[in-house]
């Protein structure tokens, strides 16, 4: 008995891990479903409620020299937002360049650049406190956020189509294009 478990062991433990394997590769992780972030207007924000809608969730901070890149944002989110897209603001201060409270990114924001894309609040994305959907990004993308207005673009399986660093614009054609083939499928 002990010579057949000898000569099996291997076949089994192959076996099974060529079927992790096939589960892993057939079922991608997917972004949807428990990530919820605390909304700065109140209440929550849960990725789940946008399935099957390609959502661009950006890190964003205030004091930022890519601050301007709101104004491509919220011009992003008009132009595709009847068809489906979703811009989600995630401002941050892990680079040391967002406002004190809430209430201060929000009026900045509104006033600013009047934006009405929804935002959550003041979120860690990067290190050991990084929100949950952070951690699944550098863990499934091999993203983390280098800098604020990094870019990360969730096809409509809630899957990782793209990630983008602050230099590339919101509305550049390495976004919009891809934006454009998951709405025309949708």
């Amino acid at each position: 008995m002990i010579t057949f478990l000898q000569k099996a062991y291997p076949a089994i433990l192959l076996s099974m891990l060529l079927a992790v394997a096939s589960l892993i590769l057939t079922h991608p992780a997917q972004a949807r479903g428990p990530f919820v972030f605390d909304s700065i207007d109140g209440g929550t924000v849960s990725l789940d409620a946008w399935k099957g809608q390609p959502v661009l969730v950006v890190n964003t901070a205030s004091r930022c020299g890519y601050v301007n890149q709101f104004d491509e944002l919220q011009t992003l989110y008009d132009r595709y937002r009847d068809q489906g897209l979703v811009v989600l603001a995630v401002p941050s201060n892990d680079f040391r360049q967002e406002l004190a409270t809430n209430e201060d990114v929000a009026e900045f924001c509104e006033m600013n650049f009047g934006i009405d894309m929804p935002m959550t609040t003041i979120t860690h994305v990067k290190g050991e406190q990084a929100h949950p959907f952070y951690q699944w990004v550098a863990q499934s993308a091999d993203f983390t956020p280098g800098w604020n207005f990094n870019k990360v673009l969730l096809a409509p399986d809630g899957s990782v189509a793209g990630t983008y660093g602050a230099p590339v614009k919101p509305m550049s054609g390495q976004i919009t294009r891809l934006i454009e083939a998951m709405l025309a499928k949708g």
